[in-house]
């Protein structure tokens, strides 16, 4: 050996020792991360309880006790007062399996370097997983439709109608009921979240048939002599009236305003009490029909005034079958009264 060669072997002693400390750290660092291959890594979480480094068995117990359980316990949903309970488990799925691997993933897709790294330096690489429940959308919503078809009050459409001889009103009631489309999103945000408690919102329907769309109505009692009024179901007038006599009278039933004239022309029609009449009367004091002239769709019957001399009659049986009113009466009439307006005429 020449006095050359002296001087590299501490060289290669050190070389060789720190070789051995190398292969050393890295069979126990790959050991190592063997033994622990199946813990989760360092921070993780699953919706917010802590799963670092526990066992996949280990954090699974824990996901069942402390997250699905609650997750998973009955939702109250109320409405106008009253409640009803809903299963999550009916209307959810929890892959506790894909949760632990969502959890798992840091870990999973790290190099071995970059794992011996974090468990040396014990710095957190882990993530909270969140969300962990799936909604079924579809169960939800048909939960949503039918509870809504159970408590929907319906809406009452305005409507007026003899029965017998009386008058029957009702007026338009707004529906109640709540949005379901709104109810979806709620109640899945309440399942996704762990929330146990969820209030819907009332929301009103609006009727077919409002006050407003069923309009004006004249109701003519004969036996009453009186001629009423309607706004909707609402009372709006009353006025005495005159009817037909025995003789000729007042046709029972329901009818239409076809016709309206201002100053009408009567026109004799031949009948055996108007043969000694004249063809026809112009407008004026003369004039049967008096000022205003309300037409029916039945054949020659009108509601109208009367000349001042037959004021009398008002209150009496005393015409062919028109209904006649004092003047004042009819001219107020008149312009509340529009062509459609329905007539039910009642013994």
């Amino acid at each position: 050996m020449t006095r050359a060669n002296i001087p590299s072997r501490p060289a290669t002693v050190l070389l060789a020792a720190l070789l051995m400390l190398f292969t050393v750290a890295a069979t126990w660092a790959a050991l190592d991360d063997y033994i622990l291959r199946d813990s989760l890594p360092k921070g993780a979480a699953i919706a917010g309880v802590d799963v670092g480094e526990l066992t996949r068995d280990d954090a699974a117990r824990v996901i069942e006790t402390q997250v699905k359980g609650p997750l998973l316990a009955p939702v109250t949903v109320r409405f106008r007062g009253a409640s009803t309970v809903i299963d999550p488990a009916a209307l959810t799925t929890v892959d506790v399996e894909s949760v632990l691997d969502s959890a798992a993933r840091p870990k999973d897709t790290a190099t071995l370097p970059q794992r011996v790294v974090w468990r040396v330096s014990g710095e957190s690489y882990g993530r909270d997983t969140a969300d962990i429940i799936a909604v079924d959308t579809t169960r939800v919503i048909e939960w949503a439709a039918a509870e809504q078809r159970r408590v929907t009050v319906a809406a009452v459409d305005a409507s007026i109608s003899v029965t017998g001889s009386k008058l029957v009103t009702r007026a338009a009631e707004p529906g109640i009921s709540f949005d379901a489309t709104a109810a979806v999103a709620e109640i899945s945000e309440a399942l996704m979240s762990g929330a146990k408690d969820v209030t819907l919102a009332e929301t009103t329907t609006t009727p077919k048939v409002t006050d407003k769309k069923l309009g004006k109505t004249i109701f003519v009692s004969r036996s009453k002599t009186t001629l009423t009024l309607y706004d909707g179901a609402n009372l709006e007038k009353a006025y005495r009236c005159a009817v037909g006599m025995p003789r000729y009278p007042t046709p029972l039933g329901t009818w239409e305003i076809v016709r309206k004239v201002k100053f009408p022309t009567w026109r004799n029609n031949g009948a055996d009490w108007a043969k000694s009449m004249p063809a026809y009367i112009g407008p004026g004091p003369g004039n049967p029909l008096g000022t205003r002239a309300l037409y029916l769709d039945a054949s020659g019957i009108r509601i109208h005034g009367i000349p001042p001399s037959e004021n009398w009659s008002i209150g009496s049986p005393a015409s062919h079958g028109c209904m006649r009113m004092h003047r004042w009466d009819v001219e107020d009439l008149y312009p509340r009264v529009p062509v459609g307006t329905r007539v039910f005429i009642v013994p």
